[in-house]
């Protein structure tokens, strides 16, 4: 039996990797984000002061990430998140993730996690083809 490549994808359109690991990595249809956070990929600077203008920054580098690697967020089939406020972010988040995902959402976990100043992170799964409308 012939074992699937793994592919890594690189994009100057989401932030580069701050350490030893790929922005995501496909293997046959299934594309694996990083944990991506607020980071304008030109400038490199944290971009927004609150959840939601965090949450929209790390989702459209997640959707770079994905484009790269020939999908998009209509084929995320599962969402992990962490917050650093939990307790007060939630709601702010949470209306931003709204505006990204169509129905059927993806399966979500969101966690509190210590993210050392910023007040999201992100990472995805997606099947590759998987969101296509008829």
């Amino acid at each position: 039996m012939t074992r699937p490549t793994k592919v890594g994808i690189s994009t100057d359109q989401a932030p580069p990797p701050r350490g030893a690991y790929s922005q995501a990595v496909v293997v046959g249809d299934l594309v694996y984000t990083a944990g991506f956070g607020p980071v304008d990929p030109v400038t490199r600077q944290i971009v927004g002061d609150d959840v939601a203008e965090q949450t929209r920054r790390t989702l459209r580098n997640v959707a770079a990430a994905l484009k790269t690697a020939g999908a998009d967020l209509q084929d995320v089939v599962k969402v992990t998140a962490h917050l650093a406020d939990i307790d007060n972010d939630w709601d702010g988040f949470d209306t931003a993730y709204r505006e990204f995902f169509d129905e059927p959402r993806p399966a979500r976990t969101t966690a509190g996690s210590n993210l050392g100043g910023i007040l999201v992170e992100i990472d995805v799964v997606a099947v590759r083809g998987c969101g296509l409308r008829p």
